[in-house]
């Protein structure tokens, strides 16, 4: 609805706008918060681990080992060029997404609204807010009033009411009214930008899964520290060894903190974010994807989720006090007089007819309250007027009145939404100390109800949060009985699935005990205020659940806040988009599901390569520990250790990324999950890695070649982990359950031919540098200690042995 604008309220001319435009007083901000493409490259570039790394290369280059030096610097360089190509791919294709979701502003110039582009505004403009909208400069109120929500420009949560000559602040939104104000600040001088410029342009947000990982990474580093310590004091005092050799032990030892994990992590988050857009979902915070995998319960709302939001008034079902002409006349004003106007309203003016009329007082509608009013003077039906929830108004009706709840549960059991149209005769104040006031007693004049349709995705929309593993629970303001039969309409409950109903005024009668079993129990919430819903989010959480919110209405921030994942629809409120983890485009609900599996695919997947990574770093420096204190050598060469990470690590790190399953993502830390498996697998392979080496270095005595050994023993161990990670068969599960995918199988035999053929084919024997084993013998030597390896370490995962040892249950960790 429009607000009627008298003449002293048309705006600027579009003369003054060159003007101003021209004279820079535009809302354009000089900061930006994203990250430029150089500062990508940067930041993937010049990090502490690809530092080392590179002058580790240099030195090794100086003493005249350019191989070592090559795939030394070359693994750094290859994360940097990797992270940097696809985290600039993710932010080319989210930023051209994210200008759907850019919010409007809607000015008057010469008299008429139209919406433009945030950047367009000048100082001068009048801007028109609504519900939900978001305010996008400063400057004071000039007509209307309306209560705003700042709680995220100043923590305060109660509403800010604004009213002629108050000053609005960008960022804030607002929550009930309607009104116009004049931009006075704009681009960098505005409240919001303000701040923006005061904080940090650019945070990188870990989330729990990085922050796990990192953990790991810093007592890999001490491990990196101390062994480097010795390599220092072992040069120190044996000033007759080698330097070359201890640039390429340090340059080994390095390569135990992963830093490419950490980047991995980013960059799988930043592909998962491009494909879940590709799907429909719109990520605008990097944990989303990973907030995605954990969710186990998600809280809709009716409207605009189950429903298309096209409300349709169906009847009016009048009540005996007026006859038809005068109701038509009295609704026709009310819808076209109310200046905060929304689908309803909308849905009275397009089929009843009438005028609108200037107002002696308003209270705009509320979720909270779930009523509204308005107060006319004059000739024609003056008085106050009451449109709203019937179970809200029954109190203050007047008790001779016609008995309506009969009607009104049998149109709710339909499906059909129920408001109730009152009046009082006198004009009575509308407000008490400023605070609404719901007249009394009120003369129930009609039953409207209205009808919005089921969207045609809804039914398979469910059907995918049930193969997801999601429970479902709806929470709307309306009627429950309403909401309930939409639900059943949608297949809710036709997989035998218990559905219960209960209201808003009952949970309001529970303690919190009693409230939190309503909150598991029921699946249908009506007639929910805001704190509502934001209370059964909460008590969803305090019960161990990971709760996902979808919401489309300012009345839904509240909830979307107190959520794990925060869902909002492309055409919903500014403020429900700026408060979202994730925005639906085109309104798609279908695009959830597809959403929530693509996220389990990302962790499944990142689940399987920390189990490869965390198995590789402290088998090695398990490894190292051992024959550094034995004194007999190294176990590597860094272009070794190079071409072991290539074959163990990166390739099957990209399969695994590319071939991940959804499923439900056990509850708990990532990492602690993987205990169970990396503890026993890096025990048994550091140990039977040391017994190849100790056999070499005995039976030989030559040192190269020890270490070429080994190498070939590590690639085939960390091959055949590949199979323990995702076990076709029944006879590889131990450590990871039963996949049943043969493509990581198959993968990891392709590699072991290539690894055989390496040194006997040109390009291969260059590339890897590797020389074939002297003879037979020692091929069966190490083929009979991998396969000991491969019994031993399947005999400890089944039998949990290393459990028993530790007297610990770690798949309970």
């Amino acid at each position: 609805m429009s607000l009627t604008l008298p003449p002293s309220v048309n705006g600027l001319s579009e003369a003054e706008v060159a003007q101003r435009t021209a004279q820079g007083l535009v809302n354009v901000a000089k900061a930006k918060a994203g990250r430029s493409y150089a500062q990508i490259a940067k930041d993937n570039l010049l990090t502490f681990f690809n530092l080392v790394l590179f002058t580790l290369g240099v030195i090794l280059l100086a003493l005249g080992s350019p191989r070592d030096a090559f795939f030394t610097a070359a693994i750094a360089l290859l994360n940097a060029v990797v992270g940097t190509v696809q985290e600039a791919r993710a932010k080319r294709k989210l930023d051209r997404i994210a200008l759907l979701t850019r919010p409007k502003a809607t000015v008057i110039r010469a008299g008429q609204e139209q919406q433009i582009d945030p950047a367009a505004v000048v100082v001068g403009d009048l801007l028109v807010v609504g519900p939900g909208d978001q305010a996008l400069v400063d400057g004071p109120v000039v007509q209307g009033a309306a209560d705003f929500d700042e709680a995220l420009l100043t923590g305060e949560a109660d509403p800010a009411p604004k009213r002629v000559g108050d000053q609005v602040l960008s960022g804030s939104h607002v929550l009930t009214g309607k009104l116009i104000y004049q931009a006075q600040k704009v681009g960098d001088a505005s409240f919001a930008n303000q701040l923006v410029q005061r904080a940090r342009q650019f945070t990188r947000e870990q989330t729990p899964l990085q922050s796990e990982v990192n953990l790991v990474v810093r007592v890999l580093l001490l491990l990196v520290a101390f062994f480097g310590a010795l390599i220092t004091i072992n040069q120190l005092i044996n000033r007759d060894q080698d330097l070359l050799e201890s640039v390429q032990a340090a340059s080994v030892v390095f390569g135990l903190a992963p830093a490419s994990l950490f980047l991995m992590i980013v960059v799988t988050y930043a592909l998962g974010a491009v494909r879940i857009a590709d799907r429909g979902a719109l990520v605008q915070r990097a944990n989303a994807v990973e907030s995605l995998s954990h969710v186990d319960v998600l809280c809709l709302d009716k409207t605009g989720t189950l429903t298309a939001n096209q409300i349709q008034l169906n009847a009016v079902q009048s009540l005996g006090a007026w006859d038809e002409a005068a109701l038509g006349r009295a609704l026709g004003r009310y819808a076209r007089s109310n200046t905060a106007g929304n689908r309803t309203s909308q849905a009275i003016a397009e089929a009843v007819m009438g005028n609108g009329q200037p107002f002696v007082a308003e209270v705009p509608f509320s979720s909270a309250r779930k009523w509204s009013a308005l107060a006319f003077d004059g000739a024609d039906l003056p008085g106050v007027y009451v449109l709203g929830a019937p179970e809200m108004l029954q109190g203050n009706l007047d008790s001779s009145a016609l008995d309506w709840r009969a009607a009104a549960g049998q149109l709710a059991a339909q499906g059909q939404r129920v408001l109730l149209f009152a009046c009082r005769p006198e004009l009575v104040p509308l407000t008490i100390d400023g605070q609404p006031c719901l007249p009394a007693p009120l003369q129930p004049l009609a039953l409207l109800s209205f009808s919005d349709e089921l969207r045609p995705d809804a039914r398979s929309t469910l059907d995918g949060f049930r193969e997801a593993g999601v429970e479902i629970k709806i929470i709307s303001g309306d009627n429950p009985a309403t909401v309930l039969a939409l639900a059943r309409q949608a297949g809710l409950g036709e997989q035998g699935e218990v559905v219960e109903a209960i209201s808003g005024p009952e949970l309001e009668e529970l303690d919190e005990e009693t409230f939190a079993r309503a909150a598991a129990r029921y699946t249908i919430f009506g007639r929910i205020t805001p704190e509502q819903k934001q209370r059964l989010v909460q008590a969803l959480r305090d019960q161990g659940r990971y709760v996902a919110m979808t919401g489309d209405g300012v009345n839904d921030v509240l909830a979307l806040k107190q959520a794990k994942l925060s869902i909002a629809m492309e055409s919903g409120a500014q403020a429900t988009r700026s408060v979202a983890d994730i925005v639906l485009l085109g309104d798609s609900f279908a695009a959830l599901p597809e959403a929530l599996l693509e996220g389990q695919r990302i962790m499944n997947s990142m689940g399987d390569v920390l189990r490869l990574y965390l198995t590789r770093s402290f088998s090695l420096g398990l490894l190292i520990a051992t024959i550094s204190m034995l004194a007999i050598g190294f176990p590597y060469t860094p272009a070794q250790n190079s071409v072991i990470s290539i074959f163990v690590l990166t390739l099957p790190a990209f399969a695994f990324a590319l071939w991940a399953k959804a499923g439900p993502v056990p509850p708990g830390g990532t990492v602690r999950q993987l205990v169970n498996f990396v503890l026993p697998a890096s025990v048994v392979t550091g140990t039977f890695l040391f017994l190849v080496y100790l056999v070499f270095i005995e039976t030989t005595g030559d040192w190269p070649y020890t270490q070429l050994a080994l190498t070939y023993a590590t690639i085939a161990t960390g091959l055949m982990l590949v199979v323990f990670v995702q076990p076709p068969t029944e006879f590889w599960v131990g450590g990871d359950a039963l996949s049943g995918d043969w493509r990581p199988t198959l993968l990891a035999v392709g590699l072991f031919v290539v690894l055989l053929a390496s040194p006997y084919v040109p390009i291969l024997s260059n590339f890897f540098g590797l020389a074939p084993l002297h003879s037979g013998v020692d091929r069966a030597i190490i083929a009979g200690i991998v396969l000991v390896w491969m019994g031993t370490l399947r005999l400890v995962w089944r039998h949990r042995l290393v459990d028993r040892y530790l007297d610990v249950d770690l798949s309970r960790l």
